[in-house]
């Protein structure tokens, strides 16, 4: 028989990000987010206001769409560039101290290449979500790669897919993986070896490390374009974070999958949504709440 799966209590843990006085953003930490291919340079962006938003001290992106790769005059914070030809030069040059990949990153040989550079990047936290997934299914190299370093670095990736992502690594149907969500978490965990975010109704949270854990909050209103895109970069910011205020990478994923969530469930309370919610709009409420939970 398979038991329930327990209720996730991240928040709890919020407190521990309060800044003591003299804090600065080199305190904060260094986020590198990689994406925003052409024609999905909004998947990009929400990711970096959310991480924005969420208290990361640099947030970088490397937009890989031409037209886009220039300054938001919306978010003028956010430092966004051009992604370099040669991604390993760039994570030497920039030193990140957490990477997420994925949003609006497409599949072109440069997506191919900054995949590849991130998963031989040693040592800190990595986010994976979307389009980084989709590579990921269809390449044994890839998944070779995740693979080897996680057992390098145990704890350092978590990833992100929703149950047709899910699907594809798996090789099966995106039915398969809802009509029972807690096997195929179990297996995406076998599989990659990382902490997986399983998203949908009552997201689930695995690791090899963890037992299965399941976010009570959230409504159908979250079921639009780019609200995966606000979860990465929130999680993002928050292990950020954590690396001065002594959060595990499982522990920020725990926080901002519950902060998503409760945020978005705030906001259907006071009359916005559940249609027509949206992720710029969950943000702002994950940063209302983030603070009154300090």
């Amino acid at each position: 028989m398979t038991l329930s799966p327990v209720q996730l209590d991240a928040l709890t843990l919020v407190s521990r990000l309060k800044r003591e006085p003299a804090e600065h953003k080199g305190n904060a930490g260094k986020v590198m987010l990689i994406g925003g291919s052409p024609g999905m340079a909004g998947a990009l962006l929400l990711a970096g206001n959310a991480c924005l938003h969420m208290g990361a001290g640099w947030t970088i992106l490397e937009m890989l769409d031409p037209a886009s790769a220039h300054a938001d005059a919306d978010h003028p914070e956010l430092m966004i560039q051009l992604a370099e030809v040669d991604p390993k030069l760039a994570l030497s040059k920039f030193q990140p101290d957490i990477v997420a990949v994925g949003p609006g990153l497409g599949t072109s040989n440069l997506a191919q290449a900054w995949l590849k550079a991130t998963l031989a990047y040693p040592n800190i936290p990595l986010i994976i979500d979307a389009d980084a997934l989709n590579l990921i299914a269809e390449s044994n190299e890839l998944i070779s790669a995740l693979q080897n370093r996680n057992h390098q670095f145990p704890g350092l990736s978590v990833l992100t897919p929703h149950p047709g992502e899910a699907a594809k690594l798996l090789k099966n149907s995106t039915e398969d993986v809802q009509a029972d969500r807690i096997a195929a978490i179990g297996k995406l965990v076998e599989l990659t070896y990382s902490i997986v975010v399983l998203k949908g109704q009552h997201t689930l949270i695995a690791s090899p490390a963890h037992a299965i854990v399941q976010c009570m909050e959230g409504n159908p209103g979250m079921g639009t374009g780019g609200m995966g895109d606000a979860l990465t970069g929130s999680i993002a910011a928050i292990a950020a974070q954590g690396i001065r205020h002594h959060l595990d990478l499982w522990e920020a994923t725990g926080i901002a999958v519950q902060l998503h969530a409760s945020a978005a469930d705030s906001l259907v309370s006071k009359g916005t949504g559940p249609i027509g919610l949206t992720p710029s709009e969950t943000i702002l409420e994950m940063r209302s709440l983030l603070n009154k939970l300090l």
